[in-house]
């Protein structure tokens, strides 16, 4: 007997870029979500690992798009891995992986992201297929339906 199916109602749809926020790290940034990347990527500057309490630690600066004042977040959080990650133009390079809360639209959850300089790309966030297992539904022609930036 096969497994029952999630039926379309039980996710959220989005558009191929959405607002997403990340309330632990007071964070809020435009993303591009993209069915084609495994993992999920945020923009991060100054990352340096370190020690805390006999654990491993991150400190980076992100950026806040929805600050008025100013806009970089200096955040300090548990290592939950690090991986060695392929890039869209097939350079690979040690990341490291940190665990936090996501919110889009209705759904919040936690998700891995890894953290790297994307400030040469158009979007500082890239949602990667395994934050939008069993949740999320990808509407290629829409963009922000769940918000403006």
């Amino acid at each position: 007997m096969s497994k029952p199916v999630l039926f379309h109602s039980q996710k959220i749809t989005v558009g191929w870029k959405e607002v997403i926020r990340f309330p632990d790290l007071g964070i809020q940034v435009r993303a591009k979500i993209d069915t084609g990347a495994k993992t999920s990527a945020l923009h991060a500057v100054e990352i340096q690992g370190f020690e805390h309490q006999g654990q491993q630690w991150v400190r980076f600066t992100s950026f806040n798009e929805e600050a008025l004042g100013d806009p970089e977040v200096k955040c300090e959080v548990p290592v939950y891995d690090v991986r060695r990650v392929r890039s869209s133009n097939g350079h690979a390079q040690q990341r490291y992986v940190i665990k936090t809360r996501m919110q889009l639209g209705a759904l919040e959850q936690k998700i891995q992201l890894t953290l790297v300089d994307r400030s040469k790309m158009d979007y500082p966030m890239l949602l990667g297929r395994r934050a939008m297992e069993h949740h999320i539904l990808v509407a290629p022609g829409a963009s922000y339906l769940h918000g403006q930036p």
